[in-house]
């Protein structure tokens, strides 16, 4: 522990940035996480197996009420369909309104995303400037310091140049390989969700008088 501490602090002035904005992207990186796997975490075929036999034997509340236990982006896109039935909508009003919801809750999944790839290349293009930093001094000190100090100035300037460019590595190649998980996985949810909403919309709309009963 003590060596990487002081590796760290051999690395110089921007070995801080690179940390900070290491630790931003893994924050982000966790909260996604946490979004994505309580999103995923309802059945969806389950979900609308339920809600088509409810439908099919008119009970549209009880239906609702499934749907209102659960505030997830698949559940609020089907409620608004559902909401809209209840209110004698027009099957085109029905899909504008699931359309709608769906503008919602989608970039909710989406969001922030992008950003852990961010920190990534930014991490890794800290990191080249401590290495650019750290040979400029190394040249420094090869040219303009007296000889007595040229191998402790040297050392150190290439000290900060292997650092940070270790550092930045270490924060950058995590970050890729979570963003890309990460990415993948909300691609993977939003065509779940993009699935589940327009089967059950035409489903609606092709039952829509023995749901309502009208």
């Amino acid at each position: 522990m003590g060596s990487l501490v002081q590796k760290f602090l051999d690395g110089g002035f921007f070995m801080w940035p690179i940390l900070i904005c290491s630790m931003i992207g893994f924050a982000i990186a966790i909260e996604r996480f946490k979004v994505l796997m309580q999103a995923g975490s309802i059945d969806k075929d389950h979900l609308i197996s339920n809600l088509r036999a409810k439908l099919m034997n008119g009970n549209i509340n009880s239906a609702v009420n499934v749907i209102k236990q659960q505030n997830l982006p698949i559940t609020n896109i089907i409620y608004a369909g559902l909401n809209s039935v209840m209110n004698n909508a027009s099957a085109e009003e029905v899909q504008t309104s699931m359309d709608a919801a769906a503008l919602r809750e989608i970039p909710k999944i989406e969001k922030r995303i992008a950003l852990i790839n961010t920190c990534a290349n930014v991490a890794t293009l800290l990191g080249l400037l401590g290495t650019v930093s750290g040979l400029i001094g190394a040249f420094d000190a090869v040219a303009n310091v007296s000889p007595d100090k040229k191998a402790e100035m040297l050392a150190s300037a290439i000290a900060t140049a292997m650092n940070t460019t270790a550092a930045g590595l270490l924060g950058a190649i995590p970050l890729l390989g979570v963003y890309g998980y990460l990415s993948s996985r909300a691609e993977e949810l939003i065509s779940e969700i993009h699935e589940g909403s327009v089967s059950t919309l035409n489903f609606i709309i092709t039952h829509k008088k023995r749901i309502t009963g009208n």
